[in-house]
């Protein structure tokens, strides 16, 4: 399969759900290129914001799996080559 790259935006609205989001993340580690998170106290929530590079079905699986968190928003752009 066609490897591409991409954005993953991850908006954490529930604290609690932290470590859930982290065990995904590492169960997906051979796509993720970077990393960076922000925790933004003042709003309570905390943004991570990923570079991936990986096939779609990878991207895919990562996406949904974070996409059934409860207290997350999940979003994507990814190339189309």
């Amino acid at each position: 399969m066609e490897k591409r790259v991409g954005v993953v935006g991850i908006v954490i609205e529930d604290t609690e759900v932290v470590d859930k989001v982290n065990e995904r993340l590492h169960e997906h580690a051979e796509i993720i290129v970077g990393r960076m998170g922000v925790p933004y106290k003042d709003k309570g929530i905390s943004v991570i914001s990923l570079i991936v590079d990986g096939t779609m079905d990878n991207i895919s699986s990562l996406t949904g799996q974070l996409g059934k968190i409860k207290g997350l928003k999940v979003k994507s752009a990814i190339t189309k080559k």
